[in-house]
């Protein structure tokens, strides 16, 4: 049985998260940017910044409260399993740190826009189809979903995983729409021939398909523009 202040907290708890992703979700939309860009352009080489700024500080307080109401044990890996999940989270970790020479990591965290004050509502990148994203649409999720379920699990573990697990489902839909509209049908080829969220074996692209489909995006891009 969970008891009353149990219920409470998870219930604050995941009011609150769900709150910060439904924000999450808004501010990253190519519906409120162009909002944004139409009302105050000048606010755009400094949007991605602040959004970042924002999710970061935002987020803090959100794990704090979890890690200090962590509720019963729920789960907790034996013996073997338990080293080998902890291989597994070592080997996310450095899959993740890894992975950020796939990104344009000035783009992504906005210091570029920034720096050459871009005023566009779509974010100054390529399609760029590295190792790790012919197996994988979303890495980095891929690798923090690993992360997060070979832990021991608490009951709010359990709790907020889950709806974080539900949000990168969700999450990575809303994203590739946007690709998709960006990119074209190219980006509807590549989300055919490779899995969004958990690796296939039976399911990748061939570096030359990659090569390809960059070359078609390329194309598009500079259509569209």
């Amino acid at each position: 049985m969970i008891d009353n202040n149990t219920l409470l907290s998870l219930v604050l708890l995941g009011v609150s998260f769900i709150a910060y992703f439904v924000m999450h979700s808004l501010l990253a939309s190519l519906w409120f940017k162009r909002w944004v860009h139409h009302k105050w352009p000048g606010l755009m080489p400094v949007y991605r910044l602040a959004y970042n700024f924002l999710a970061v500080i935002l987020l803090i307080p959100l794990l704090w409260f979890m890690q200090q109401n962590p509720g019963v044990l729920i789960w907790q890996w034996p013996g073997l399993a338990g080293w080998l999940m902890k291989g597994l989270t070592i080997a996310a970790i450095l899959g993740f740190i890894w992975s950020l020479k796939s990104y344009d990591n000035g783009v992504f965290l906005g210091i570029t826009q920034w720096r050459n004050r871009h005023t566009d509502s779509t974010d100054p990148d390529s399609l760029y189809i590295s190792t790790l994203h012919r197996f994988v649409r979303h890495p980095w999720y891929f690798f923090f979903l690993v992360i997060l379920w070979t832990q021991d699990l608490h009951l709010t573990q359990l709790f907020v995983y889950s709806l974080i697990s539900a949000y990168f489902v969700i999450g990575s839909r809303m994203e590739e729409r946007k690709l998709i509209a960006h990119y074209g049908k190219t980006y509807e080829e590549y989300c055919r021939q490779v899995p969004g969220l958990i690796p296939l074996p039976w399911k990748w692209l061939s570096k030359e398909k990659a090569n390809r489909l960059m070359q078609l995006a390329m194309s598009h891009k500079e259509k569209s523009d």
